[in-house]
């Protein structure tokens, strides 16, 4: 429970997404789920490290929830769907649309050090001052810059994703660069409060994000004693 906490709490860029759909309740709830499905996939990141001693590499498609068998050894390779079979949790936002995942390459294999090895993920948000500032890592990622282990990601309801069962949305926005930047990114992700307004800095934006600190990261392996020495 305490990491389903620290998973939502970490989603407190997105959290007011709710605004941004008013008094249509259908979606408002939509994204609250999707907001709760994103934490549990937090979690379940978590534990699968804490059970195996590595974090999972992504899927092996947008139809199969599999880890991918060969391993993943750049940002773009250890880019792609959350794995949801290999976790047992759904795969899929409120929308019917396959989460993202991005995870750092180093913690999906057995082969690194905790003392040094660098976490590459990195989240900035979007203020009301339309000026983008780090809420996860910052310019440089090291092992003292502590960015984070992994992303998680929901395209919402308009623009990008992959269906459950494939079909890939097309773009309809013509004002939305920060969505535009989270559906090409392999590291590095932005959020921000959602809006349909395409005259706000970085445009229309309705994605979530969630990301994972190093530092939870080992605080449950090293309870689980699969944290390398």
């Amino acid at each position: 429970m305490l990491l389903i906490l620290l998973a939502v709490l970490a989603l407190a860029g997105s959290s007011l997404l709710m605004s941004a759909f008013g008094a249509n309740t259908v979606e408002t709830r939509r994204a609250q789920r999707t907001q709760m499905l994103l934490a549990q996939a937090t979690d379940a990141l978590t534990g699968f490290a804490a059970a195996n001693g590595r974090l999972p590499r992504p899927a092996v498609s947008a139809t199969d929830g599999r880890e991918q068998a060969l391993p993943c050894t750049s940002d773009e390779q250890c880019t792609g769907y959350l794995p949801w079979v290999a976790l047992g949790i759904p795969g899929e936002d409120a929308w019917g649309k396959r989460l993202r995942y991005s995870v750092t390459p180093v913690f999906t294999s057995y082969d690194y050090q905790p003392a040094s090895a660098a976490a590459t993920r990195t989240v900035r948000q979007r203020g009301a001052d339309g000026e983008l500032r780090y809420v996860a890592g910052g310019p440089a990622c090291n092992a003292q810059a502590r960015c984070a282990a992994l992303v998680v990601l929901s395209h919402g309801k308009n623009n990008y994703g992959v269906s459950a069962e494939g079909a890939e949305q097309a773009n309809a926005g013509t004002a939305n660069e920060d969505e535009t930047v989270n559906a090409a990114a392999t590291a590095h992700f932005i959020t921000r409060v959602a809006t349909s307004d395409p005259n706000t800095a970085g445009g229309e934006f309705d994605d979530q994000v969630a990301w994972l600190s190093l530092q939870a990261l080992y605080a449950r392996m090293r309870a689980a004693r699969t944290l390398p020495n």
